[in-house]
């Protein structure tokens, strides 16, 4: 049965025509933009089991006078999207260095996003098995084809305010607002309108055992509201932030939820270290980009839904939680990778291979490989009182945890060097980790 079709068309609103390539660089400087612009990519998805997806994304870009470009004044980020089975996502971003005095950056975001099987697959890596055939209704041991799922809807509010200490150097200061709601699949909408050979089964999933087993506890089975605090400081010498040729931008950041704020069940502090370097090969078109990054726990207990989330100064994805996914290991399961204390790294070469005038507006296509790794360093604690001796051998294995790494293919086409498509291809490297991610998206990775 053929569970996944996915069509995705990319269009860019601009004016004229004019095409150079790579080299000319040298001779032809690249026209400076001003006024408005704006892009935008449709998606057109199907899943036997979600249903169909319809919706639209666009960033509409600012850049004044052109005096700043390829820098902007303000961008403003619009994503909307619908499956007919209830999943969806609704979004807006702002960014802006210019809204605020002292050239105090702003960025905002306003989203709510529902997932009506969103990837679970326990905690701590390879700890946690994960075997294709529960998932696999031609298998002999089929559970579920969303045996390794749950539902989540997630209403988020955050701003986030940086402001400068030296030439390159900046503080941070956010503040925002989670709203999750986390159940088991809805079984009985995702069979609505089914052949009944198509029928999911009403069967216990990984979820709904470890809810039973006690390895989720009752206040966070059914999720919370998150209230917390980002601060930190970032150091930044990058050329182009949309994608940089050469510099560093290094950041260290605190989340914490104090209790003061309303989080009366959980309260607890998490600290991200991230350091990110490009280096230039050939002038304007070869590049090699290097992320390393630590995320963990440092004070009280975080619950499980929080835990698969991306903390960092700046980011315009829609769903920056899950390492392991579209924008963490590349090719490996989304949030196969959950603990309380993980290192992370990516090693990306880059090449604008052609540069381009279309419809008076600046564009370049590149291409990319990657190596993506990562792995857990401090364990995620939980119950394991509650499991019986069975199931700690089919569900688990509490060996030494080691490394999950991954590696691709990418291709990138940006416009105005701010609008920028990304298609990756990964691979996941162990098949506990899956087998391969396609992922059609906004941007380059860092």
């Amino acid at each position: 049965m053929k569970k996944i079709v996915i069509l995705s068309i990319s269009f860019i609103l601009v004016i004229g025509t004019q095409i150079t390539f790579g080299q000319e660089k040298d001779t032809k400087k690249e026209e400076s933009k001003s006024g408005i612009t704006f892009g935008a990519l449709p998606v057109v998805g199907y899943n036997s089991d979600l249903g169909f997806q319809y919706g639209i994304l666009s960033n509409i870009f600012d850049f004044g006078d052109g005096s700043l470009y390829p820098e902007y004044k303000h961008s403003l980020y619009l994503e909307y999207s619908q499956t007919t089975k209830g999943g969806g996502i609704s979004q807006i971003f702002f960014d802006s260095k210019h809204l605020l005095p002292k050239n105090i950056r702003i960025t905002a975001d306003i989203s709510y996003l529902t997932e009506k099987a969103l990837n679970f697959y326990g905690f701590n890596g390879f700890q946690s098995n994960y075997n294709t055939l529960f998932e696999d209704d031609q298998s002999d041991r089929y559970f579920s084809r969303m045996f390794y799922r749950h539902e989540r809807k997630l209403f988020r509010a955050t701003v986030d305010f940086q402001g400068k200490v030296g030439k390159k150097l900046r503080w941070l200061f956010g503040l925002g607002h989670y709203k999750i709601s986390t159940a088991s699949v809805d079984i009985e909408n995702l069979n609505e309108g089914k052949d009944e050979e198509n029928l999911l089964p009403d069967t216990a999933l990984l979820y709904d055992k470890y809810v039973k087993w006690g390895i989720i506890g009752e206040k966070e089975k059914d999720g919370g509201n998150v209230n917390f605090l980002k601060f930190g400081f970032v150091f930044d010498t990058r050329d182009n932030e949309p994608n940089p040729m050469h510099g560093i931008w290094s950041e260290a950041l605190i989340f914490t939820t104090p209790a003061f704020m309303g989080n009366k069940d959980f309260s607890y502090t998490k600290l991200a270290l991230i350091h990110r370097q490009y280096f230039t090969l050939i002038k304007r078109d070869l590049s090699i980009a290097c992320q390393l990054g630590y995320q963990g726990t440092i004070a009280g207990k975080a619950p499980f839904y929080i835990q698969p989330f991306l903390f960092s100064s700046f980011s315009i994805s829609t769903t920056f939680d899950g390492f392991g996914g579209t924008k963490s290991l590349r090719g490996v399961l989304r949030n196969r990778i959950v603990g309380d204390g993980i290192v992370y790294g990516n090693i990306e070469p880059r090449w604008k291979f052609l540069h381009t005038k279309l419809f008076k507006q600046n564009l370049y296509l590149a291409l990319s490989g990657f190596f993506d790794f990562g792995k857990i360093v401090k364990e995620y604690d939980f119950n394991k009182g509650n499991i019986p001796e069975e199931e700690l051998v089919k569900y688990f294995d509490f060996g030494k945890s080691s490394l999950h790494f991954s590696y691709g293919l990418g291709f990138h086409a940006a416009m105005n060097q701010n609008f920028i498509l990304a298609v990756d291809y990964g691979i996941a490297s162990d098949k506990r980790d899956g087998k391969d991610g396609l992922y059609v998206g906004m941007g380059f990775l860092f």
